[in-house]
């Protein structure tokens, strides 16, 4: 498996917004998600996005369709988003 994870700084009131995003699309190899707000800053997030494979993420990644959702997320934020993308080489969750 491989994915990303993405340190995010929303516009204050914006995280419903950004919850909305990308909510109807599934691309190739898409496993799943998962986004944190964190304690000590509320407008600070970090995503967790999980794909299939290498392939299928940086096929996602390089997508007009992906490229449409990044445009409409930066409307929400105030910067750009920190990215930290590698190999799921563990996991060990309830459901597995």
């Amino acid at each position: 498996m491989y994915g990303t994870i993405a340190k995010l700084n929303s516009k204050p009131g914006a995280i419903e917004e950004l919850s909305k995003i990308g909510d109807d699309r599934k691309p190739a190899g898409y496993l799943g998600s998962y986004v944190f707000k964190s304690d000590n800053d509320p407008n600070e997030l970090w995503l967790v996005a999980i794909f299939k494979d290498k392939e299928t993420y940086f096929a996602n990644a390089n997508s007009p369709e992906q490229d449409m959702e990044f445009t409409s997320l930066m409307q929400f934020l105030r910067g750009e988003p920190e990215w930290h993308d590698g190999e799921i080489v563990f996991e060990d969750y309830a459901g597995h």
